[in-house]
């Protein structure tokens, strides 16, 4: 049994789908399933029943899960515990904040001569194991999070966008409201995998006197790209810097949907000289 074996079938269980694990490890979803073979058969029991269609939990699955993570939080530990002490500090984040995280390393490296900072692509869940664990020094996450020993600090607010295919009947009108999407399918992961989104949705048309016209879940191995030029009537909401190839940008008439971008801590972290102006870079973009 391996350690990344433990990771990639903690992936599976919270995707519960082997292209929605490799995407969210940055491998081929082949190299997930043969490392999941591999971890069936050195346990000797069956972890998934997979189909085309669905990946279902064994009850052999449900006892390993709450194990397989804490020796994942165990490790993050260990790798705290022997860190070698100096100017060095670790961000982690997903790819869609590469672009400011790189920009504000790049300014923190230029003030502070020979510092180390490293920026560790994780998803959300293990982004706050990884601070909580004192394994990286800070994450960026959009929302919050409200769990002891962690500050969150709020570095800037981001704007999303209405995105349509090019043949959505409102895709040729400058401007959109509410209203007028409401008569029209929203498409949106499943509210379990984007709470906050689904959150500021239902308090954008809190005060319409029509809500949301809500279309299918997006799958967890399907793009919102995908899914709306096999449904071209329908839209959905994107993190304004997400990739929008292929789509039409919709700008909304009303006050726009925005979501807060954030920094979490450990309540007890030392900023020091490099962590700090980190934290100021960032806030400036």
């Amino acid at each position: 049994m391996e350690l990344r074996q433990l990771t990639y079938f903690v992936a599976v269980c919270e995707e519960l789908s082997f292209s929605g694990a490799a995407a969210r490890c940055f491998i081929s979803q082949s190299a997930i399933s043969h490392q999941i073979s591999r971890l069936e058969r050195d346990l000797g029991v069956q972890l998934f029943e997979r189909s085309t269609r669905s990946v279902v939990p064994t009850d052999a699955t449900t006892r390993l899960l709450p194990l397989a993570k804490q020796m994942l939080s165990l490790e993050s530990a260990i790798r705290a515990a022997v860190r070698i002490t100096g100017p060095r500090v670790r961000l982690t984040a997903n790819m869609s904040f590469a672009t400011r995280s790189l920009s504000a390393i790049a300014s923190t490296r230029a003030a502070h001569q020979g510092a180390e900072i490293e920026f560790v692509i994780k998803p959300f869940r293990q982004r706050i194991a990884a601070v909580a664990d004192g394994d990286c020094d800070l994450a960026l996450i959009r929302g919050s999070v409200d769990q002891p020993g962690l500050t969150v600090e709020k570095l800037w607010v981001e704007d999303l966008v209405i995105a349509t295919s090019a043949g959505h009947p409102l895709a040729t009108r400058d401007v959109v409201t509410l209203t007028d999407l409401s008569k029209y399918p929203l498409l949106l992961p499943p509210e379990q995998e984007q709470v906050l989104l689904h959150t500021i949705i239902r308090s954008a048309f809190a005060e319409k006197p029509m809500g949301p016209t809500y279309g299918p879940p997006i799958p967890p191995d399907h793009t919102a790209s995908m899914e709306l030029i096999n449904r071209p009537d329908a839209w959905t909401v994107l993190y304004a810097d997400s990739s929008t190839e292929g789509l039409v940008v919709l700008k909304l008439a009303e006050h726009p949907l925005r979501i807060p971008v954030s920094a979490v801590l450990r309540s007890d972290v030392r900023r020091s000289p490099i962590l700090a102006t980190l934290l100021a870079s960032l806030h400036r973009g």
